[in-house]
């Protein structure tokens, strides 16, 4: 990317978090879903479950419950992009001497500070219920590291939905899957506990490896050979989502 495409992406990234910060409900209203969740989870049925990990249960739910919250959040990057496309914003802009790229990353760049705040939103939540780590510096820089990597892979997930959608719930409803696919991970319960189909799909999705991995780095445990299988998850899906919504969008705007 030029310095010139550079530029006009700052300047449409701070047009969309400009709207964002008129809104400030759209971060509360991300980080509700993920935080009645945590405490339905915590509170009502945590005592029932047996995780057999030696933690508490709110330190187990929590990687879990941060993926949800980043699933939950990208679907307004699909809204948004789609009202963008049905207003003729986007026509507009490639009217002017702008770079096309410049367009889908400052929605992505947004999806990204947005989805942030409300981890920490949610994280902070966790801490005043009882959630405690040791993890070291470089562990939690680790955590923030594949959280963003799977937040600007989701992302793109959601930049295909909404040049795709057709209509406005259409363009938001795809996130209910990926709400849906941590329910059936390590997220909430160890896979031992599942019968054998479904825990055959929890260990050998990406939510789970992902999980299994944060988890070990809030413990201070050795993260093993997770963490690749993690970071081969999260890298394919970037790259093969952010190449077929860049075609996506050349093909509907050319």
């Amino acid at each position: 990317m030029s310095l010139h495409a550079l530029g006009e992406t700052r300047i449409l990234t701070g047009r969309s978090l400009r709207h964002i910060l008129r809104s400030p409900d759209t971060i509360i209203t991300t980080a509700v879903t993920p935080i009645a969740l945590l405490l339905l989870f915590v509170f009502v049925l945590g005592g029932a479950i047996d995780t057999g990990a030696g933690v508490s249960y709110v330190d187990y739910l929590l990687p879990g419950i941060l993926l949800i919250t980043i699933a939950s959040g990208v679907a307004y990057t699909s809204y948004r992009l789609f009202l963008d496309l049905q207003g003729g914003i986007v026509e507009r802009f490639q009217s002017m001497p702008i770079a096309r790229s410049s367009v889908l990353w400052a929605h992505v760049l947004t999806s990204l500070a947005a989805n942030l705040a409300s981890i920490a939103l949610v994280t902070g939540v966790a801490l005043l219920m009882g959630f405690r780590t040791g993890a070291s510096i470089a562990a939690w820089l680790a955590v923030a590291g594949i959280l963003v990597l799977f937040t600007l892979a989701l992302t793109w997930v959601a930049v295909i939905a909404g040049l795709s959608a057709k209509t406005v719930d259409g363009a938001s409803a795809f996130s209910y899957p990926l709400i849906f696919l941590p329910f059936i991970s390590s997220a909430f319960v160890p896979t031992e506990s599942m019968p054998a189909p479904v825990a055959w799909f929890a260990e050998n999705q990406p939510v789970t490896s992902i999980v299994d991995t944060i988890r070990a780095l809030f413990a201070g445990q050795p993260v093993g050979g997770q963490i690749w299988v993690a970071l081969a998850w999260l890298v394919g899906i970037l790259i093969v989502a952010s190449s077929i919504a860049t075609l996506l969008y050349r093909r509907r705007v050319r």
